[in-house]
């Protein structure tokens, strides 16, 4: 069993869901939060508990830095009530939601919302907890297939996602002293509620993303939970500042 900690942003539903029950089903304690669903965040805390691990949930919006600094005081009283500990190991950039329009729609606060939680949340957050990341710890951004391939209708989105590939460069050299590996995963098309569930619900985009993707289907929130979970628990330490796709060969 892992005697790590792990703080996971937006955690209560998708790809934060599926990498806290991965990383909790790995000895790992598990700290999500999320913005409005206490209920489903709730709901994650106790199938972690209920299958031996240790989980809370913290409530954080993103995109509104005022909330960082009172976020990151109760974040430690949690690490101090819960584990006794002072510090934790590994960061998941993961909370965001998705925008969809063409460029010639995007209205400014479409724009101001993707950027304020794609890059200025996660810089700011990062920032602020920087004190109480174990040196030798992890870090890893989550980004979009659509950084590397190009989608109509995301040129907000996907910019905002590229900014914070960048950002996750700059953090790989600056933390590269401390031991602290900072990764970028770019997930592709992948069944969830995100973008209003469209890869999941609508056949035709499925199929379709499916033809066009050398393993034959679209993602499942497994497939990337897992992958993280890997990723953070393996001796991946010398992998630093690398922008790792899993799409499962979308688009080649």
């Amino acid at each position: 069993m892992s005697d790590k900690i792990a703080l996971i942003t937006g955690g209560s539903r998708g790809l934060g869901r599926s990498t806290a029950l991965h990383l909790a089903s790995k000895g790992v304690g598990v700290i999500i939060t999320y913005l409005k669903n206490a209920e489903a965040a709730e709901s994650v805390v106790n199938q972690i508990e209920n299958n031996g691990g240790q989980a809370a949930a913290i409530q954080l919006d993103i995109a509104d830095v005022s909330q960082f600094e009172a976020f990151a005081a109760r974040f430690k009283e949690t690490l101090d009530q819960k584990w006794n500990r002072n510090s934790f190991h590994f960061l998941v950039n993961n909370a965001g939601t998705g925008a969809h329009s063409s460029f010639a729609e995007t209205t400014e606060a479409a724009f101001d919302k993707m950027m304020n939680e794609h890059v200025k949340g996660v810089f700011f957050l990062t920032q602020q907890l920087l004190g109480i990341i174990e040196d030798g710890g992890k870090i890893l951004n989550l980004s979009s297939g659509l950084t590397r391939f190009s989608i109509a209708g995301y040129a907000a989105y996907a910019s905002a996602k590229a900014a914070a590939e960048m950002l996750t460069r700059y953090l790989a050299l600056e933390l590269g002293p401390r031991g602290i590996a900072v990764n970028t995963i770019a997930p592709g098309a992948i069944e969830t509620d995100f973008g209003g569930g469209a890869v999941r619900d609508n056949k035709d985009l499925n199929q379709y993303l499916a033809s066009n993707t050398a393993m034959g289907r679209v993602g499942l929130p497994d497939d990337i939970g897992g992958m993280i979970t890997s990723f953070l628990v393996g001796d991946n330490q010398w992998v630093t500042a690398q922008r790792i796709e899993a799409s499962g060969g979308y688009s080649l």
